[in-house]
């Protein structure tokens, strides 16, 4: 399974380079597997995320701003649901993978089915 990340290269927003870069960070901190997929440089990059992202995950108005997360070709979610993830130790249940031995969110696993 390869975790890809779809973000924006040449993004005028800081607050969207800012996610992007925690995103990132985090996985590469944590030796998480991932690709990036460059949604400004890349034409073909940027229509899959915007028609894989669910209806109910799309903006109001507008098309969905990176970064965006998938596991393969299933969405996983954006940098909200990514955050709120990460703050509640389950970055690898959302990501959709095992959390690996003595982890915290391992930890938090074991305790819940004792």
């Amino acid at each position: 399974m390869v975790i890809r990340v779809y973000i924006a290269s040449s993004s005028g927003s800081t607050a969207i380079k800012k996610k992007q870069q925690d995103v990132l960070g985090f996985l590469e901190a944590n030796k998480i597997g991932f690709e990036e997929k460059d949604i400004a440089a890349n034409e073909e990059n940027r229509k899959w995320m915007r028609e894989n992202v669910p209806e109910d995950s799309r903006p109001a108005t507008g098309y969905p701003l990176p970064p965006q997360i998938f596991n393969e070709c299933q969405y996983r979610g954006d940098y909200d649901a990514f955050f709120e993830a990460r703050e509640n130790n389950a970055v690898y249940a959302f990501l959709g993978l095992t959390a690996p031995p003595g982890s915290k969110e391992a930890e938090a696993q074991a305790k819940q089915q004792a």
